[in-house]
């Protein structure tokens, strides 16, 4: 019995020995190897994770005016499991959130009352500025208030309003780019969001060693780009009068530096306001420099005699028979009778049957590749979205009239973006350039991190085929040729107009619906910019639709305005054709419909 009983003992013992042991490993096992995991798990039942929002960068114009910036702002949020007084609450918060105090009142004691409840949060009011957070902050310590806390957000703010809309873009509510550099450059302008944890006890109260960053914001870059605020205001300036004068369907307007590609100013009407994006349509948004397409008319004249003349078929004064204003095998005809033009003629007098004769000698498929190489028909690769590539078939799908009706800008589709790099070929003596709308990328720090240099895509054409061009359209832009009214006094204007018939669709074209417009540059010999400057369906005068009377006293105004802005010296002392070597201002009709 007794060895029975000294077992049983010692068996008891044992037993009481495993346990403990058992009980001390798991203990040291949770206590050493899980401490990391359990602290964790105890953090995620009694802790919040607040985003901490990155700086969107701000963008500039190229002379550093700010264009858009992110204005810091908070939501306030009322902690009820930390709320003890709601009375002094109200008395503070209610004017600076410009909340009833009944209403307030009634929301901080709901809250008060489900303190220990999942859904203790409530949102008091968005979009609070910084200022008015921090005067709340200093009024809560010296009153030792406690229940609110302010998530820290961004408001885009964009002081010019509806200045460069389509160029800048806008930030939705999270913070991601639609449309413009807002869009293009989403990811540098947006940065990286950080996040903070901050922990509580069984009672609400922080814990203060899990207070701090687990993760610190990386803020976005800053954009400066090409445009220039100055000649912005020019260009919008007159596109919105002559809107108002003419009432079209939309309208364009680019300035573009020719040496360079750099887009200096962009502009289309319908606009919208950036800072009120709620009453903005998408007919509005869309930026007609680049989606719309249309046929380019007499403009693209320019292409086909540089085309003959850089293939050697033609000289600048070779002639052309004209067939005396009706070429009946391909159903042409002219506004005047001509019969001998010659190439230079053939563009002041915008001559459909002489540019048609000149494509045919040049032949399709080079006529073809001479339009593809000035551009047309695909993207000129500007950073900004939705650009359309237009649209030139290839010579097997062409019939007996297209040569001849693309020749004179018609069986092609074009943007505006496109005519502007296309004519800057023949400004800048024969190189297409990349169109650039941002100049440099910075850090928050204002160390520059990216750079854009200036960026030739190809040769389109000799030197001096450019130079001969330039020379006729210099004509075309006195009494001689179409476009008189695009003169500016003391600067020699080189410049081309279109007037083309909308299609129909089917065929066909529609009757009194015309897109207008004008393309040139100056000063003529050393361009300082390319302008484009496209009407759709503008409301005139029967019979005074034309690019000539339209488009071109626009360019003439805004040219005007830019040189002066610009400084560039006056290199003329006469108007640009004028004889008698004294200006008359009456030869520029600013007036006419």
């Amino acid at each position: 019995m007794r060895m029975n009983a000294r077992s049983r003992v010692l068996a008891a013992c044992g037993l009481l020995a495993v346990c403990f042991t058992g009980f001390s490993w798991r203990l040291v096992h949770v206590q050493v190897r899980e401490h990391e995991h359990y602290t964790q798990e105890a953090v995620k039942k009694h802790s919040d994770r607040i985003t901490v929002p990155a700086r969107r960068g701000s963008i500039t114009d190229a002379r550093g005016e700010l264009l858009a910036q992110n204005e810091p702002i908070n939501t306030v949020i009322a902690d009820g499991s930390l709320i003890k007084d709601p009375a002094g609450l109200v008395e503070v918060l209610a004017g600076p959130l410009e909340i009833e105090p009944a209403t307030l009142r009634t929301m901080l004691a709901r809250k008060a009352e489900n303190g220990t409840a999942p859904h203790c949060y409530i949102v008091l009011k968005k979009r609070v500025p910084e200022t008015v957070t921090n005067e709340l902050e200093r009024q809560f310590a010296a009153r030792r208030l406690r229940g609110i806390r302010f998530a820290p957000e961004a408001s885009r703010i964009y002081p010019n309003f509806r200045l460069a809309c389509h160029v800048i873009g806008f930030a939705s509510d999270d913070s991601t780019g639609v449309g413009g550099v807002e869009q293009s450059f989403n990811t540098l302008l947006a940065g990286t969001a950080g996040s903070r944890i901050i922990a509580r006890d069984g009672k609400g109260r922080e814990l203060p060693q899990y207070r701090g960053y687990e993760r610190p914001p990386c803020n976005g870059h800053n954009l400066r780009l090409t445009i220039d605020i100055g000649l912005q205001n020019i260009v919008e300036t007159e596109l919105e009068e002559a809107c108002k004068r003419y009432r079209p369907k939309g309208a364009t307007i680019i300035l573009m530096e020719p040496r360079t590609g750099a887009v200096l100013a962009l502009a289309n009407r319908p606009n919208f306001n950036l800072n009120d994006l709620a009453r903005g349509t998408e007919e509005q948004r869309r930026n007609r420099a680049i989606t719309d397409l249309y046929e380019p008319g007499s403009t693209f004249k320019v292409v086909t005699a540089a085309a003959a003349l850089d293939r050697g078929i033609v000289s600048p004064t070779a002639t052309i028979f004209c067939e005396n204003g009706y070429y009946q095998a391909y159903r042409l005809r002219d506004h005047a009778p001509y019969r001998y033009l010659t190439v230079n003629d053939i563009l002041v007098h915008s001559s459909n049957i002489g540019v048609a004769k000149l494509a045919i000698m040049v032949g399709e498929k080079t006529f073809y590749d001479y339009v593809r190489r000035f551009g047309f028909g695909d993207t000129t690769g500007i950073s900004l979205p939705a650009e359309e590539r237009g649209q030139v078939h290839p010579p097997h799908t062409w019939d007996k009239l297209t040569e001849t009706r693309m020749a004179m800008g018609h069986a092609v589709s074009v943007t505006p973006l496109q005519v502007a790099t296309a004519m800057s070929a023949i400004a800048n003596g024969g190189k297409l350039m990349l169109p650039q709308i941002l100049k440099e990328v910075t850090d928050e720090n204002g160390v520059v991190t990216a750079g854009y240099p200036p960026q030739e895509v190809r040769p389109v054409c000799r030197q001096s085929v450019a130079r001969a061009v330039r020379d006729a359209m210099i004509e075309v832009c006195t009494p001689k040729g179409t476009a008189a009214l695009a003169r500016v006094f003391g600067y020699k204007v080189a410049g081309k107009t279109g007037t083309a018939q909308k299609p129909d669709g089917h065929g066909g074209y529609l009757r009194d619906q015309y897109i207008v417009s004008f393309a040139g540059f100056m000063p003529a010999m050393d361009p300082a910019f390319v302008a484009v400057v496209v009407f759709d369906e503008p409301r005139t005068k029967a019979g005074q639709y034309y690019g000539g009377l339209v488009a071109a006293p626009v360019f003439a105004r805004i040219a005007e305005k830019a040189a002066s802005y610009l400084g560039l010296p006056v290199t003329e002392t006469r108007m640009q054709g004028d004889k008698g070597g004294v200006f008359a201002r009456e030869g520029r009709d600013l007036s006419a419909p």
